[in-house]
């Protein structure tokens, strides 16, 4: 179903909550992007980062070998170079990884009915050598799996992506497709848990998800989801009509690198295999 034309950002009215992010997918909008210089850390961020990781390091050492300066500069910038949140949050995300990931990494084993639904895949960067991720919602089952198997399916799609980035590269873009979602697919602690991880444990990740194909029926979940979205990255965020995909995909994506689904030349890839 194509979504509704009338749209806004107000949290409390439906499509109306999304038009200035789908006005902003609009070609003119986007034709105002270019591939940025490899974001070097200033002289300014360069003492913030000094100064928060030896607040870090002074509470948790494993700051020491998990935490890059990047990776501090990333914490940073999620909550506005206020290094004493900045430090809170990182803390907190250690602690996290410590006893969510004590192994350091999750398996393929460790998630099998998520991989089983095969909803999520990778192929392709964009115009900003972003890795591109495309996500359906209408294969999300989450009476055939559980929050926690949910929770490391989340983990284990974000570690993948972040291993494919390439050198000077810390974010990528997202294509979430809607096409076919319905209530079975509807999971409300499932997003909300995944939102937590995407904000909290990886934050200045994503650089921009397109929402596509979305039935008006999505809104009773986006309602609810909405306001638990950080203002960050509530700006990534992009409806898209359906009119509009094809032109506005090749704005920020080369023919050559768009999925083959949406008319490009690459064929997509489960993220298991990418």
């Amino acid at each position: 179903m194509e979504p509704n034309k009338k749209m806004g950002t107000a949290a409390g009215n439906g499509w109306s909550m999304i038009e200035e992010e789908k006005q902003s997918a609009t070609p003119a909008a986007a034709s105002t992007m270019s591939p940025p210089e490899t974001d070097a850390i200033t002289a300014e961020e360069q003492n913030k980062v000094g100064i928060m990781r030896a607040v870090v390091e002074a509470q948790d050492p494993s700051a020491k070998e998990l935490g890059d300066d990047l990776m501090l500069r990333r914490f940073l910038r999620a909550r506005e170079m206020d290094i004493e949140k900045a430090s809170a949050l990182f803390l907190k995300y250690l602690s996290w990884r410590h006893s969510f990931i004590p192994s350091g990494s999750i398996l393929d084993a460790d998630i099998p009915n998520e991989l089983a639904q095969q909803k999520l895949y990778m192929q392709g960067h964009d115009k900003q050598n972003r890795p591109i991720v495309v996500a359906y919602g209408a294969k999300h089952k989450p009476q055939k799996s559980t929050l926690e198997e949910l929770k490391r399916f989340v983990v284990f799609t974000l570690e993948r992506i972040c291993a494919r980035l390439p050198a000077g590269q810390e974010k990528f873009m997202a294509i979430a497709d809607l096409q076919g979602w319905g209530y079975t697919n509807s999971d409300i602690r499932g997003y909300l848990a995944a939102l937590s991880i995407l904000q909290d444990c990886y934050p200045e990740r994503l650089g921009k998800v397109f929402m596509v194909h979305s039935p008006y029926i999505f809104m009773t979940a986006w309602k609810v989801i909405y306001p638990f979205i950080d203002p960050k990255t509530k700006k990534k965020i992009v409806f898209v009509e359906n009119k509009n995909l094809r032109d506005t995909f090749l704005e920020d994506i080369d023919e050559s690198q768009l999925p083959d689904v949406y008319g490009g030349m690459l064929p997509l890839v489960p993220i298991q295999d990418a």
